[in-house]
């Protein structure tokens, strides 16, 4: 891949991609698609709607490429596709239980049996825990520790004050550490 589309930003290519360039459509998916899939994995509450609402985001990004036009950071808005379409999957279909097991299908990195199996321990807990926090602050610590966006960014995506997301996120916290702490997994975050 040239230097160039490596060091090219997330607007620019996009703007590029608008214009037909195919390499840079497939850079911002390099950059993203990971990290488009954990978001959605987490917040969906069937392992059944991940792929499909990923699916529907690139699709929604694909079919807006000509219109672009960089008003806040690519990934805010590759994000805000993303949870438009679930909001939309939430109204249609009947709510659901979460599925606990949503994240398995996310990469891990190579270890030992023991390794693996301790790993998947406190993935489950970690993961029950967020998966009792209420919707809002669920999303917002989600965005900010597994898709690495700040307070501004988790803004612009959810539609809230930059306050309110403060506010999410110092409650998430305090009820993971609470519930982390509760079960033993001595409130690893």
């Amino acid at each position: 891949m040239p230097d160039t589309l490596q060091s090219t930003t997330d607007e620019e290519l996009m703007l590029r991609y608008g214009g037909g360039d195919l390499p840079s459509f497939r850079e911002l998916y390099r950059r993203h698609s990971q990290g488009l899939y954990r978001f959605v994995a987490w917040r969906s509450p069937r392992r059944a709607w991940v792929d499909e609402i990923v699916q529907d985001a690139w699709a929604s990004l694909h079919a807006a490429r000509a219109s672009y036009q960089p008003q806040a950071a690519f990934r805010t808005w590759l994000y805000q596709l993303a949870r438009n379409r679930l909001i939309d999957m939430l109204r249609q279909k009947e709510p659901l239980p979460l599925d606990i097991e949503v994240m398995a299908d996310v990469p891990h990195e190579a270890a030992t049996p023991q390794q693996t199996f301790e790993q998947k321990q406190q993935h489950a807990l970690l993961h029950a825990a967020i998966a009792l926090l209420p919707v809002e602050q669920k999303e917002a610590l989600v965005l900010q520790q597994f898709c690495a966006m700040s307070v501004h960014e988790i803004a612009m995506v959810t539609g809230a004050e930059p306050e309110t997301v403060k506010s999410r996120l110092r409650y998430a916290m305090q009820k993971l550490r609470a519930q982390l702490g509760a079960s033993g997994a001595g409130g690893q975050t």
